[in-house]
């Protein structure tokens, strides 16, 4: 109770401040954002529980209404979520995530440094395709079977959470801020980069960071036996068997589709229904890997967080705040493009460590988008930095979810993950920054 109270005081100061720089609905919808960020960081209630409240506040205190809200809940973009999520639950039930990490695994050294290399680039790998929390939660009972040694758990585990936030940007399904940049691109009419064109263009960023952070983490330890060996496993049930066929054929139709856009668009695919169509045939009879009881395991919580971070976009635009915002912002328009395209991935990146990604890049792309109109800046390579910095947090266990579980094993410091993790924001930073400099902007112009 006491956590709920402190978010609706703080909504309520929210509104009475910006009450005296904005109109009336822009101060109240400032203030409800305010108290659902302060709800989402302190989980005074449930995540999904927080994410309807947008259905109930912003129209009963005369924000948007109901008509303007709901429809948020059900983006089309969010079916490729879904989709998603039906192939990641069927990695599980068959355990092919499992395989797969061992396979990774036994490709490097048996040593510190190779453990650190094999957790972090196994954890980036699965966490591009899988939930990074899920991976998180997998891979952190062998980074702590494998030493006894406590700096070197402390490494495993962080290797691992930093792992898991890094690859999650690698595709559009990785992380949740990449589906809002999605759905947000598909409200304003802007271009979305397909499944294979988002891959190639966060690639450089995902392999500059997954060869330096574990470079960085290794460079203080020593190497030591490890507890265990690490077991390659393979394929063996016919489950296995078919999901792996399954997931080759989308890949091979995600590649196919990326060259068919461009050279002839009229028999280019929705990848949305790509997606949700392969999701759906693992429910075949003569599939059978998943059951609809399996969609239990369906994080519906998180399909919730997208339509709150879509409708709260969709209010900071209609209430016109997202361009009263974007107006204090003028001062920074004359500045080069790449100090500019620095200071709002250092901004996103920072701000990040006391919020939800999610949220806080529902409330950023309006006002950057908005920004960039203003400023005469080509709104989409802005959108797109804001976007995969906002999953560059390394530094406190609110930050991301992998970052929370690892704490949870009671073997890292606050102090230490901070200590590490600052020095991981600066490094992601400058690699989002020169790639948005040095790609980004002639694949966007």
């Amino acid at each position: 109770m006491q956590k709920l109270s402190i978010a609706i005081g703080l909504g309520l100061l929210s509104f009475a401040l910006s009450a005296y720089v904005f109109d009336m609905t822009q101060a109240k919808l400032l203030g409800s954002v305010v108290f659902l960020v302060s709800l989402w960081s302190s989980e005074a209630l449930p995540l999904g529980v927080v994410s309807l409240l947008p259905l109930l506040l912003f129209p009963a205190l005369g924000i948007v209404d109901l008509k303007g809200v709901a429809p948020n809940y059900s983006k089309p973009i969010i079916f490729l979520f879904i989709g998603g999520f039906l192939l990641a639950i069927a990695m599980q039930k068959t355990k092919l995530h499992e395989i797969i990490a061992s396979k990774l695994m036994a490709l490097f050294p048996q040593s510190a440094r190779g453990i650190i290399y094999a957790l972090a680039i196994t954890s980036a790998t699965l966490s591009a395709f899988l939930s990074n929390t899920t991976v998180t939660i997998m891979l952190m009972p062998i980074a702590m079977f494998l030493t006894q040694n406590i700096r070197l758990k402390i490494r495993y585990l962080i290797a691992t959470a930093y792992g898991a936030s890094i690859g999650g940007i690698f595709t559009p399904i990785g992380t949740p801020p990449n589906l809002i940049l999605l759905g947000f691109l598909e409200e304003v009419g802007g271009r979305a980069p397909t499944f294979l064109e988002w891959m190639m263009l966060t690639a450089p960023v995902v392999v500059t960071m997954i060869l330096v952070v574990p470079w960085l983490l290794s460079r203080s330890v020593k190497d030591e036996p490890i507890a265990c060996e690490i077991k390659e496993c393979s394929l063996q049930t016919r489950e296995q068997r078919i999901l792996s066929l399954i997931l080759l054929a989308l890949v091979a139709l995600l590649v196919l589709n990326a060259f068919l856009k461009p050279l002839a668009p009229q028999y280019a695919l929705d990848e949305k229904l790509l997606l949700l169509g392969f999701g759906l045939i693992l429910f075949l009879p003569n599939v059978a890997i998943l059951e609809w009881s399996d969609t239990k395991e369906m994080p519906y919580e998180i399909v919730f967080l997208f339509g709150a971070g879509f409708a709260i976009a969709t209010a900071f635009i209609k209430t016109g705040l997202a361009s009263a915002i974007a107006g204090y912002f003028g001062a920074f328009a004359h500045l080069p493009l790449a100090v500019l395209l620095f200071l709002v991935a250092l901004f996103v990146s920072f701000s990040t460590e006391i919020t939800s990604n999610t949220a806080l890049t529902s409330i950023s792309l309006p006002i950057f988008y908005e920004f960039a109109k203003r400023s005469g800046i080509d709104e989409q390579i802005i959108l797109f930095t804001a976007t995969i910095a906002a999953s560059y947090a390394f530094m406190l266990p609110i930050a991301t979810p992998p970052n929370a579980i690892i704490m949870s094993s009671r073997v890292i410091k606050i102090k230490e993950m901070a200590k590490i993790g600052f020095v991981v924001n600066l490094l992601g930073v400058v690699v989002v920054t020169l790639c948005a400099v040095g790609i980004w902007r002639y694949y966007f112009g």
